[in-house]
């Protein structure tokens, strides 16, 4: 792509695999080891992202439940592309614990992480983690309010809030991209994209 061009090109990817599968093909291992090569090729031919769901549960539709580790292991293969979080489901993740895997991704790929994240889209997922559909929303308001918190602060002085308490700690390690990694957030409505403008986050259109 030429550089200063004014749009960027992104991969996005959710390790499908519909059925019937081969026989005697052990489809986690193959779709994983697929998915990395597709990564791979993208950086190869100019892609800027490269972007992966997070999903739970489902044979079919998406086999990546820990993007954070399957994109740590892509940061060590590449050296330009962006690694795209399309989304973390904040409801199914800790914020405290996103925020840590997200700073650590941030480093170990030398500041090339995009921070999308969402409520998730079914509640297949959600629900398996406590979380109901009506709390959904604000869970993950809540949830990335102290995300952010942790990146920007020196010291976080700690959250009380409905779904979350947490004490005044410091987050270790910090982002390496300053304040924080570009936010995402997923959305398919309009007061979604209007939440997104007025709080400067990019928007991922399912």
């Amino acid at each position: 792509m030429t550089e200063g061009a004014g749009m960027k090109f992104g991969l996005m990817a959710q390790m499908q695999a519909p059925k019937p599968w081969p026989e005697g093909v052990d489809m986690d291992y193959q779709i994983h080891w697929q998915t990395l090569e597709q990564a791979l090729r993208a950086e190869e031919v100019g892609f800027d992202a490269f972007w992966l769901t997070e999903h739970h549960f489902y044979e079919e539709i998406g086999h990546s439940s820990a993007p954070e580790v399957f994109l740590g292991a892509l940061s060590q293969r590449t050296s330009r592309i962006r690694l795209g979080h399309a989304v973390v489901v904040l409801p199914c993740n800790h914020p405290v614990r996103v925020a840590e895997r997200a700073a650590t991704l941030d480093i170990m790929s030398n500041g090339r992480l995009e921070f999308g994240t969402g409520r998730g889209a079914s509640l297949y997922h959600i629900e398996a983690f406590h979380v109901s559909s009506d709390d959904s929303r604000e869970v993950w308001d809540e949830a990335l309010r102290v995300i952010c918190q942790l990146f920007v602060l020196d010291w976080f002085p700690g959250h009380k809030g409905k779904h979350y308490d947490i004490p005044a700690r410091k987050l270790v390690p910090k982002p390496l991209q300053k304040p924080h990694p570009p936010l995402w957030v997923a959305g398919t409505n309009a007061s979604t994209f209007e939440l997104a403008a007025r709080t400067g986050q990019g928007i991922l259109g399912f």
